[in-house]
C-alpha cells in the first residue's frame, strides 16, 4: 500500500455514511508490517513523527512568506483521546509566534448572546498562520445534541427547533468551511477515535498517578456515561459534514504513537499539495536589494 493509499484509508469519502464499526481504534499498521514487532513500529512511527514535524515547521515558513493561505486543524475526540499530547508533539518545531492552539470551553453568557459559530469565527487563523482547535465548532452537534439542557440555556426562539434543527446546524458548518476554504484557509479536521476499553484503562492512570490526578474531573465518569449517544452523535456529525473542501479524517488512537503518526502525515501531505512556494521578487525590488548592499559594504568599520 503507497503513502496515498495508507492515508485514503482514514478518510471519510463526502456522501458516504461514517460508521464507527468500520474503523479499528486499536489498528496499527497493514499486513505488511506484520512481521514487525510493536516496538519496532513504535519506533518506525516515530521517525515518520518526526519526518512529518520538520515538514511542518518548512511549511509554517512558506505559509508566513506566502502570506494568502492559512491552516485550520480541528480536533475532536471523547476524553482522553490524546488531543493535547497530539498538540504538543506536532507543534514541538512550529515557531509559536505563527500559530494558536484554541481550546473551546462551555460557552460564556456573551458567547450564547450570538449565533453558535460566532465565537469559533473570530478565532480562525490569519493569513499564513496555522490555529489549532481543540474541540471546535463541532461541539454544537455533539455535546448539545446529547445533552439537550445545554440546547435549552442557548437562548434560541422555540420555533427554531425544530425536526429539521440539526440538519440545518450541519448545513451552517458545511457553509462555514466552504467559506473558509473559498477565502483561503485549508480546514483538515480529524476525530481521534478510541476504544471505550482503553479509555478506561486511561482514566484509571489519572487516579493511580499522582502527577495525573490533577486531570481527573467527575465530569469525566458522567461523559463516559453517555458514550453510546456521543457515538452516534459523532457518526451523524461526520456523515454529514464531511465534504470535498473539509474532509474528516478518522484516526486511530488507542495508540498515541499511531495517532500522532498519522495526524502528522495527513497534516504534511495535505501542505504540500498547496504547493507553496517563497515570494519571488521583481526586478524593482531587486534594484533596491542591491542598493541596500552597496550601502552596506561602503560603510566604514567603527
Amino acid at each position: 500500500m503507497n503513502h496515498e493509499d495508507l492515508l485514503r484509508r482514514f478518510r471519510v469519502e463526502p456522501g458516504s455514511r461514517f460508521r464507527l464499526a468500520d474503523h479499528d481504534p486499536s489498528w496499527i499498521g497493514e499486513d505488511e508490517f506484520g512481521e514487525l514487532g510493536h516496538d519496532e513500529l513504535k519506533e518506525r512511527a516515530k521517525a515518520i513523527l518526526a519526518r512529518n514535524v520538520e515538514a511542518l515547521s518548512k511549511a509554517q515558513e512558506l505559509l508566513w512568506a506566502d502570506d494568502t493561505r492559512a491552516l485550520l486543524i480541528v480536533l475532536q475526540g471523547m476524553d482522553t483521546a490524546g488531543k493535547d499530547g497530539l498538540i504538543k508533539h506536532l507543534l514541538t518545531g512550529v515557531n509559536p509566534q505563527g500559530c494558536d492552539v484554541v481550546s473551546f470551553k462551555q460557552p460564556s453568557a456573551e458567547e450564547l448572546d450570538h449565533a453558535f459559530l460566532w465565537r469559533c469565527m473570530k478565532r480562525t487563523p490569519e493569513r499564513g498562520r496555522i490555529a489549532i482547535f481543540n474541540r471546535s465548532h463541532y461541539e454544537d452537534v455533539l455535546v448539545v445534541r446529547v445533552r439537550p439542557e445545554l440546547l435549552r440555556a442557548a437562548k434560541l426562539p422555540d420555533g427554531l427547533r425544530e425536526e429539521t434543527f440539526w440538519s440545518r446546524r450541519y448545513e451552517d458548518l458545511n457553509a462555514f468551511e466552504r467559506h473558509l476554504d473559498s477565502n483561503g484557509t485549508l480546514v483538515l479536521k480529524f476525530f481521534l477515535n478510541i476504544s471505550r476499553d482503553e479509555q478506561r484503562k486511561r482514566l484509571l492512570s489519572r487516579l493511580d498517578d499522582p502527577r495525573k490526578q490533577w486531570k481527573f474531573s467527575a465530569a469525566d465518569l458522567a461523559e463516559r456515561g453517555r458514550w453510546d449517544a456521543y457515538q452516534d452523535a459523532y457518526e451523524r456529525a461526520i456523515t454529514a459534514t464531511s465534504t470535498p473542501w473539509a474532509p474528516w479524517n478518522i484516526v486511530p488512537a488507542d495508540h498515541k504513537w499511531v495517532a500522532r503518526a498519522v495526524v502528522s502525515a495527513v497534516v504534511a501531505r495535505a501542505i504540500a499539495a498547496l504547493g507553496l512556494r517563497e515570494p519571488r521578487l521583481d526586478e524593482a525590488a531587486i534594484g533596491r536589494l542591491d542598493e541596500a548592499r552597496k550601502a552596506l559594504e561602503s560603510e566604514r568599520p567603527r
